[in-house]
């Protein structure tokens, strides 16, 4: 095997592809649902840019801060798991070594073998592989807030602009049908790139995010027209 060779597995983004995919789809859904039940509404077209651009900022801060306080707390349990595990190791080393040499028995290796790796990887990074191996933390599963929140804001901040650009292109008549089509085909392209990424099915994965989507905004239309009555 050539040195440096690594292979191709999905799973490695599948963490991040779901974050930015989960906050596109809401930029898209929420917006356009949005702007189509307050044009259901027949508010002026000022009002349905307001209205997008309110909805637009708003989602952002509060993806942004969800993922942030969301991450945050994750980010805390993992110290204080590793501040629990470092104490332990001070106190108790060999009861450690044998805690990670079990692992790897349980795992398929032989006794001997087990505490032969546990020793190298214990003089190397004690820690490190007690973190990743009892604990399940690694660097690509470590928390990082900052980044979930900027990550969050700006994908979602991406899929509300595209109903907002067709608000402000379209014609008043056309806002509502050009919204939906165009949010419907984006959503569905979303879901079928995460699906083809992620290793699964395409097909039901656009028609699961185009259906739940043709439904919100079915749903806020209805609600538009009902305030429209009254």
């Amino acid at each position: 095997m050539p040195k440096g060779h690594r292979e191709p597995h999905r799973l490695s983004s599948v963490g991040w592809l779901r974050a930015a995919v989960l906050g596109a789809n809401d930029g898209i859904v929420s917006t356009a649902s949005l702007i189509i039940g307050v044009a259901s509404a027949h508010s002026s077209h000022g009002n349905l840019l307001l209205t997008g651009v309110a909805g637009l900022i708003a989602g952002a801060m509060s993806m942004a801060t969800g993922e942030y306080v969301s991450v945050s707390s994750q980010a805390d349990t993992e110290k204080a798991a590793l501040a629990e595990e470092r104490a332990e190791l001070d106190n108790d080393g060999p009861r450690e070594h044998r805690e990670l040499a079990a692992i790897y028995e349980r795992r398929g290796l032989e006794k001997a073998l087990a505490r032969q790796v546990a020793d190298a990887l214990m003089a190397r990074d004690a820690l490190g592989a007690h973190a990743r191996d009892e604990l399940g933390i690694t660097e690509i599963t470590t928390a990082r807030p900052l980044q979930a929140a900027a990550s969050s804001a700006c994908s979602f901040a991406v899929g509300a602009a595209l109903p907002l650009f067709v608000a402000a292109v379209f014609p008043g008549q056309l806002i509502m049908p050009g919204i939906a089509a165009a949010s419907l085909v984006s959503l569905a392209v979303l879901g079928g790139v995460a699906a083809r990424v992620g290793g699964a099915r395409i097909v039901p994965g656009m028609l699961r995010v185009t259906f739940w989507s043709a439904l919100s905004m079915g749903v806020a239309s209805g609600v538009g027209n009902l305030f429209n009555a009254l």
